[in-house]
């Protein structure tokens, strides 16, 4: 029973960071959203600086994944690809199955970390 409670505790803490990540990301003027896609490395210090702030919030690693991945459905349904890299990544979430696109979010998110 205990265990049970932590894992909803964590489900509402997840599902309530991803309430405010899509808020932020609805709230994103067109201008700062150009910038961040503008070009992948631009996308990647972005990602980065968000993934910085949920580990300081507390997401594990899966955790992280889950938003990643989340964030890659709203944006292939929501945003055009602004250069190769986005174009490949488009491709590639698009061919994929949701266990596919969770790893290709796993490693996003690790390539995101690497970003100085």
């Amino acid at each position: 029973m205990n265990n049970q409670v932590r894992t909803e505790e964590k489900d509402e803490k997840l599902n309530t960071i991803l309430d405010q990540v899509f808020d932020k990301v609805e709230d994103v003027d067109g201008q700062e959203k150009e910038e961040i896609l503008a070009n992948f490395t631009s996308f990647r210090r972005y990602l980065a600086d968000k993934i910085n702030l949920a580990q300081r919030l507390g997401l594990s690693e899966e955790q992280l994944a889950v938003v990643a991945q989340k964030m890659g459905d709203y944006l292939s349904k929501h945003e055009a690809p602004r250069n190769r890299e986005e174009k490949l990544l488009s491709e590639l979430w698009q061919v994929g199955t949701k266990e596919e696109q969770h790893m290709l979010a796993h490693m996003l998110v690790k390539i995101a970390k690497t970003t100085d």
